[in-house]
């Protein structure tokens, strides 16, 4: 049976160590802030969750073949100053909503500890185009992006959809590789695999990874947000397809079933405190 734990386990982990040269596949959890959740917009009460804060995880993956960074956070990194302390944010969207948000580190400074810079990272790849998941996305324009066709042509039409498409602007003359099947194997060995799971976006995807010694986990997305998401079965108001969410959300649980990965639901508050922060890694 699948873990059902939402956000993974503490029970291995490594060190930071001086090297960026990666051995072996490693996966640095970081953080990229959080933010407080409107629990109408996921059809969830709030006698249903233990809270409404959320958080917003960005991960990088080192391979002895590469470097991919999935996810790129809520705000760039040049759009706030970090004071030691947890700083709050206030930010506006093109359809006039609000989110309150709390940021602790910047992302390309987390890199920076671990001994690498933006022009070292080989493949970005985005869960979805959603604010959240692309604030420094252009950041990493000289990496190979790795995205599906769909979820490219929505971020870059005439009308793009309620996010923040400056912020992913860069991207539009990366390298690019346009992901064709419902699997991509990012470096070819079968441990890092990038899974379609459509619904929340058109071309949303998740990240599994085959990790030695933490074993195999499930990168959510948003194909969940909260723990209740999942086991409630609630669809958030604004998936872009209300109808093929579940059907992703089955496909993803047979997944889970078959390989015994554990599911890592990204924005899941609780289960992320309990993961292990970079420059700590798992492997």
């Amino acid at each position: 049976m699948a873990a059902t734990a939402s956000c993974g386990t503490q029970e291995t982990g490594g060190s930071p160590q001086a090297s960026a040269e990666a051995t072996t596949l490693r996966l640095y959890v970081l953080d990229c802030g959080s933010m407080t959740g409107d629990l109408t917009r996921f059809r969830l009460l709030p006698e249903e969750v233990p809270t409404n804060e959320m958080s917003i995880p960005c991960f990088l993956v080192a391979h002895p073949r590469g470097m991919l960074l999935w996810d790129a956070g809520a705000v760039p990194d040049q759009e706030w100053v970090p004071t030691g302390s947890p700083v709050r944010h206030h930010l506006v969207l093109p359809d006039a909503s609000e989110r309150d948000l709390t940021l602790r580190r910047p992302l390309l400074a987390q890199l920076t500890e671990l001994g690498y810079t933006p022009s070292g990272v080989d493949y970005l790849a985005l869960s979805h185009y959603h604010w959240d998941h692309v604030a420094n996305a252009n950041a990493f324009a000289g990496a190979t992006w790795l995205v599906r066709q769909v979820e490219r042509d929505a971020m870059f039409a005439e009308v793009p959809p309620v996010t923040l498409p400056a912020n992913y602007a860069r991207l539009k003359d990366s390298n690019t590789v346009l992901i064709q099947d419902d699997d991509y194997d990012v470096f070819g060995d079968g441990t890092v695999i990038i899974k379609s799971a459509p619904g929340h976006t058109p071309g949303h995807q998740v990240l599994y990874l085959r990790l030695a010694r933490t074993g195999d986990v499930l990168l959510s997305g948003d194909v969940y947000h909260f723990p209740a998401s999942r086991t409630l079965r609630r669809v958030p108001t604004f998936d872009f397809d209300q109808e093929q969410t579940p059907v992703t959300r089955e496909a993803i649980e047979a997944f889970l079933e078959r390989t015994g990965a554990q599911l890592w639901i990204q924005h899941d508050a609780v289960g992320n405190a309990l993961l292990r922060k970079s420059p700590e890694y798992y492997e």
